[in-house]
């Protein structure tokens, strides 16, 4: 599902081609000779990025329509039953049009609203990448089964540039589209993927036109860098309080006001990352806790038991915390965690001195302020 998103989201946005239309109509062709009465699914996501159901046709004569009303422009996806993929488009007042082979349905062409226009300008090119991607890939996979390490090797390079390439694409057609809901979103996934310095992120934020700062992935994005500020480096962490796994609530300033240094620790029992890092944590909570140094485990897991488990699996043996949330956790919201493990070590008066610190850098700098044994 976030792989489905995550392609999907260089494209989105507009208005409609007519001055004030009162609804959408969302017409589609198949061609391929589909059958008569068979199932087209308009869906979207929810708060939690699963796929919910808006509205059901069929096909009638390789034909299907939609109707209703759209409050402000949103990505929704068309499912064709028993046709595996499905077709991404954003839904708003207008009229949109779309065409797909029934058995190539990943080549949509989309048109009618502006939003759309645009979407359909970003799936193009983001067409073409993934074609390249796959022909790296493909030949990657021929010069590995022939042991051909020369040729490995000099792929592995083009495809960081590659990546580059990708990467750079996105962020000028944000710039070059301020209009453009797809650009909204595009902003929203580098700052969640933490590909370009936030610095530039909020530059790009504030690009945007009033009409897009308005739409609902803009106003999570503003909270999202709002957040930011109180957990930057310098900054005195935010306060909260969970419940621990015996059921009483503790918060973060009952840990802090203890200790000279705390590692807040973002984790979970189903993580692999984070279940590695561990020992090291354990390590230099053995080594520096008599100096003064603590620890606080924020689990994002949604299941006591895997929780608990975990906890005394691994030999953790501090303070734990957990809404079993997982990453909807008001207090991961609060850090802009969407992504573990994820760690801030606060002075004695609640100071961020430094962020995801993990191996031998988490050990030098603890003993950095609390001096080496």
């Amino acid at each position: 599902m976030k792989r489905l998103l995550a392609i999907t989201l260089g494209v989105l946005f507009l208005s409609s081609c007519n001055s004030d239309p009162k609804g959408y109509t969302l017409s589609g062709t198949i061609t391929g000779e589909p059958e008569n009465g068979t199932k087209i699914f308009l869906k979207t996501t929810d708060s939690i990025n699963q796929l919910i159901d808006i509205d059901t046709t069929t096909v009638e004569n390789g034909l299907f329509s939609f109707s209703g009303n759209q409050s402000g422009p949103k990505m929704h996806y068309l499912f064709v039953d028993k046709v595996r993929g499905n077709v991404p488009v954003i839904l708003e007042n207008g009229t949109i049009e779309v065409e797909f082979p029934k058995d190539s349905i990943e080549y949509a062409k989309l048109k009618g609203t502006e939003q759309n226009e645009l979407f359909m300008d970003f799936l193009e090119e983001s067409r073409k990448l993934s074609e390249r991607a796959r022909s790296m890939q493909n030949d990657m996979r021929v010069a590995a089964q022939q042991q051909d390490t020369a040729t490995v090797t000099a792929l592995r390079e083009e495809f960081i540039e590659f990546q580059e390439d990708a990467k750079n694409f996105n962020i000028d057609f944000a710039k070059n589209n301020p209009n453009a809901f797809v650009s909204v979103l595009v902003i929203g996934n580098l700052l969640a993927t933490k590909a370009v310095p936030v610095d530039e992120i909020k530059s790009m934020f504030e690009g945007l036109s009033p009409e897009m700062k308005q739409t609902e992935p803009a106003k999570k994005i503003a909270e999202q860098l709002e957040n930011l500020k109180s957990t930057e480096i310098g900054a005195v962490a935010p306060d909260f309080s969970a419940p621990t796994p015996s059921g009483d609530v503790l918060a973060l300033s009952d840990v802090t006001s203890k200790a000279k240094l705390t590692l807040v620790d973002f984790w979970a029992g189903w993580c692999r990352p984070c279940r590695a890092e561990n020992p090291n944590i354990v390590s230099v909570y053995k080594k520096y806790h008599d100096k003064g140094f603590d620890v606080l485990g924020v689990s994002l897991d949604n299941k006591e038991d895997l929780w608990k488990n975990a906890i005394a699996s691994d030999g953790l043996e501090w303070n734990h915390i957990s809404n079993l949330q997982r990453f909807q956790d008001p207090i991961a919201r609060l850090y802009n965690i969407n992504a573990i493990p994820a760690a801030f070590l606060l002075d004695e008066n609640g100071v961020i001195v430094a962020r995801d610190l993990r191996g031998p850098a988490l050990e030098e700098k603890v003993a950095e302020i609390l001096g080496k044994s």
